[in-house]
């Protein structure tokens, strides 16, 4: 793959994560949900995230934000370089594409973090407004202190266990429970498949490995035969 091509990719997954955030942030109230094609498990459920993907968190407060911050726009920076040497070495086109949905999602969290709350109006739960864009009362927080946008949620198993079971009798429980964004989509996926590809390479390796060294005594064989 070329550069080009790596960035149009790039691009065209962030223009997604973008535009599906965008238009939650300004359609939704904050905790509104939509059940998608009327599916009780497939749900649009408008919530923010001030931590990293999946809901996990540094830690609280302002300086917990920043680090996170500037742990993002340094996974994006070494990113952008890492790529570059991929595509520079030739690297397997299916590597560089895990690496380019990775990155896409990276910078598309980043972009939440950096600079949506300068450009937002803040999602308020309790007045259950539809948030503006370029309010003219301005945004909710200063830059490198927004919000991730998340929507997606899965509530595949919603029930209440059994009171028999121990420990966790008479409890509520959810599967899937977390509520996450497409930026999260596109690491998990190029995490995922990284690891199988990943897997399957060095599966390929080993035989490949194998039949050298099979090769490799039968050659002897047939020199110390002669």
């Amino acid at each position: 793959m070329n550069k080009s091509s790596v960035a149009l990719l790039i691009l065209l997954l962030l223009v997604i994560d973008q535009a599906i955030k965008i238009y939650v942030k300004t359609h939704f109230y904050y905790g509104e949900e939509y059940f998608v094609f009327g599916l009780d498990w497939f749900r649009l459920h408008f919530l923010e995230n001030a931590g990293m993907a999946w809901g996990f968190k540094f830690g609280e407060g302002y300086l917990a934000k920043f680090v996170l911050i500037l742990f993002r726009f340094v996974a994006v920076i070494w990113g952008t370089f890492y790529i570059k040497k991929m595509i520079r070495e030739g690297y397997a086109k299916v590597f560089i594409i895990c690496a380019a949905f990775i990155y896409a999602g990276a910078l598309g969290n980043l972009i939440d973090g950096a600079f949506y709350g300068l450009i937002f109006e803040k999602s308020d739960p309790a007045l259950r407004n539809i948030a503006e864009i370029f309010s003219s009362g301005g945004g909710y927080a200063g830059f490198l202190n927004g919000n991730v946008v998340d929507m997606w949620y899965f509530p595949i198993i919603d029930t209440r266990l059994p009171e028999w079971l121990p420990l966790w009798g008479g409890n509520e429980f959810t599967f899937f429970d977390p509520v996450f964004n497409t930026a999260d989509v596109w690491i998990s996926t190029g995490v995922i498949l990284l690891l199988i590809f990943q897997s399957q390479q060095k599966k390929d390796q080993k035989i490949s490995d194998k039949k050298k060294l099979k090769y490799t005594e039968s050659n002897r064989t047939i020199i110390k035969i002669d």
